[in-house]
């Protein structure tokens, strides 16, 4: 199952680091409703922790970055992290005087059930990591020990300051040599897509591997809005033909990029879902298997899918393994509450990838 991966230049034991916020996350029990709630389960996560948490739980060297205050939330969050083996030195506990509203964001979570689905809201303005001076942070000293970054489309929408550190970090590590992952992951309740596609736009020269791609391109290019074709009118369910020609594009545009996926969702309803994804990798795009099941908690999905792609390509999987591999650790951290997947036992995913689940609708 395993090849050389060209992706791992000069690799010095598969370090991995992820930057990013991570929040308290409160949920009604029993898929109630916000409104008559008279508790909340309360966990932690954010896109970024929960790619590092699935891949340490997996084996992997991993590293996490944020700016969390000093107090009881901020240090249960990263202890959390590292009972999980995420490596957490690098974090910076912030004093009210660095950042003032000395907060740690906060989301709520309706789980959805049947036909309603999940909703969240965010309570995160103000947190420390939007908040902090990230001028003081030496790029070197924090990314230098490292060959895998891993970034996200949703900690610049959090703030200027934050916008202006992930574009830093992605520069330096492409001086660095290292590997870079970029998850798109657009949040419309932190900021617009006319803003998110600008700032995509400078990010995407130095990405090596691009996950999330939407139903509509990353890069602004007035003129290719007003041709009216492939990128205003890819569904969100696409056909081969219609992925492979949006990575094609991608690829003339960007020839850095040396991976693109993105997994697809089919609802059924709010408990059943159908799981499928498209890779672009090596000249060639790749679809995989489509996995049906019952969900116990969608919140992750995502990340998890990026996880098991970062997992599959530092151990050399071959492209459909790759493929399918991610899609099975997406289906398995629905079956986990929580924001992150922990499943420790690669052997079952592997076994998921492989039986047979492909029944397509």
């Amino acid at each position: 199952m395993e090849h050389y991966n060209p992706l791992l230049r000069g690799v010095k034991g598969q370090r991995f680091l992820a930057i990013g916020e991570i929040m308290l996350r409160l949920t009604p029990p029993n898929y109630g409703k916000i409104r008559v709630a008279n508790s909340f389960e309360a966990s932690y996560g954010g896109s970024e922790a929960n790619i590092a948490l699935a891949l340490a739980n997996l084996g992997v060297d991993s590293t996490f970055f944020s700016v969390v205050p000093n107090n009881s939330l901020g240090k249960s969050a990263i202890r959390m992290l590292r009972s999980n083996d995420v490596h957490c030195t690098p974090v910076i506990l912030s004093t009210r005087e660095e950042t003032p509203t000395h907060r740690l964001g906060t989301y709520y979570l309706e789980t959805g059930y049947g036909i309603r689905p999940s909703k969240v809201t965010y309570d995160r303005l103000h947190s420390a990591i939007s908040e902090y001076d990230f001028s003081k942070v030496d790029l070197d000293a924090l990314l230098g020990e490292f060959d895998w970054l891993h970034l996200s489309g949703i900690t610049p929408a959090l703030s200027e300051s934050c916008a202006q550190f992930i574009l830093d970090c992605l520069k330096k590590a492409r001086e660095l040599g290292m590997t870079v992952s970029f998850d798109g992951n657009f949040r419309s309740k932190l900021w617009s897509w006319e803003q998110a596609r600008d700032y995509c736009t400078q990010c995407l020269p130095y990405v090596d591997v691009l996950m999330g791609v939407e139903p509509y391109h990353l890069w602004r290019d007035e003129d290719d809005h007003a041709k009216g074709d492939w990128k205003d009118g890819l569904p969100l369910q696409p056909s081969y033909e219609q992925q492979d020609e949006v990575f094609q594009h991608f690829v003339e545009r960007y020839p850095n990029l040396k991976c693109i996926a993105r997994h697809v969702r089919f609802a059924h309803s709010g408990s059943e879902n159908s799981l499928m994804a498209y890779m672009w990798y090596q000249g060639h795009t790749f679809e995989s298997k489509l996995f049906t099941f019952n969900i116990l908690d969608r919140v992750g999905g995502g990340d998890a899918f990026a996880s098991g792609l970062i997992y599959a390509m530092m151990h050399g999987y071959k492209p459909m393994d790759m493929v399918n591999f991610a899609v099975a650790s997406s289906v398995i951290k629905h079956t986990l509450h929580g924001d992150g997947n922990i499943t420790d036992d690669v052997s079952s995913i592997r076994d998921l990838m492989n039986m047979n689940y492909d029944i397509r609708r």
